[in-house]
């Protein structure tokens, strides 16, 4: 599919997390003119999003647009590698902000504020060569593998008759799809498209348009009522939008 495919998938099935003490983006000038410290948290299992690359610590295009906004803001940005379903009760505590290919959702608004949108998503039903499957009726009664905490759980909860069964990794699902412990996978396009090329003898990707799944919206998720951080991130976005680095790590990450 795309020049950074192969390590994307070969990165997919690694774990790896980064120890980072508390962020300071709520305090003061650090000592000794030093850079004040952005706590990221992020779930590398999300490609191309984010993923664990070749050395080990988070990647993908979150992890280089988040790194670009620290430079915007003149702040060190630390990583730390999560359950995607903690961070946002994290925020606040471990990890000052939060990216990870975060849709803003209503019920996620009543805990954090976010940022303006980086990226427009939609859903994709992940399902085994030769399925039948081929429109939201079809999903009626099956069994529907997602990562716990996404889009895709709160898609497969509203469909009628279905069992859901939610992983802590997205690969986790497909793998379970592909050993016949679950009928499809429903999860974001982007993703989906790297299992699909991962396992391509043994999946098919089907478009969310074909299911009548809305777009959704990824953005950064921040500290209830610090606008503060919110109009310096915001700025940055902003700026790296008009200069060109943002179109540059998509076709980096994303297109290539």
């Amino acid at each position: 599919m795309k020049k950074k495919l192969m390590a994307v998938i070969m990165s997919v099935i690694m774990t790896g997390s980064m120890l980072a003490g508390c962020g300071s983006a709520a305090g003061g000038a650090a000592e000794g003119g030093a850079k004040e410290t952005l706590t990221v948290g992020t779930n590398a299992a999300f490609p191309p999003f984010e993923y664990v690359g070749d050395d080990g610590k988070p990647d993908g295009f979150d992890m280089a647009l988040i790194k670009a906004v620290g430079d915007k803001i003149g702040m060190e940005v630390q990583i730390q590698d999560m359950e995607f379903d903690s961070l946002v009760s994290s925020i606040g505590g471990k990890i000052d902000v939060a990216i990870a290919g975060m849709t803003v959702t209503e019920e996620r608004q009543k805990t954090v504020d976010f940022s303006d949108s980086y990226y427009e998503a939609v859903q994709a039903v992940i399902v085994p060569k030769g399925s039948s499957v081929a429109s939201a009726d079809d999903l009626k009664n099956l069994k529907i593998g997602v990562q716990l905490g996404t889009t895709g759980e709160f898609i497969a909860d509203e469909i009628e008759g279905v069992e859901v069964s939610a992983y802590n990794k997205a690969v986790d699902a497909v793998n379970d799809l592909i050993n016949g412990r679950v009928d499809c996978v429903i999860v974001d396009k982007n993703p989906a498209e790297v299992f699909g090329a991962q396992f391509s003898d043994k999946v098919d990707v089907l478009s969310g348009t074909d299911f009548d799944f809305e777009p959704e919206f990824y953005a950064i998720a921040l500290p209830k009522g610090n606008t503060e951080l919110a109009d310096k991130i915001n700025g940055a976005l902003k700026e790296l939008k008009e200069d060109g680095t943002y179109d540059k790590l998509v076709k980096q990450y994303i297109e290539e």
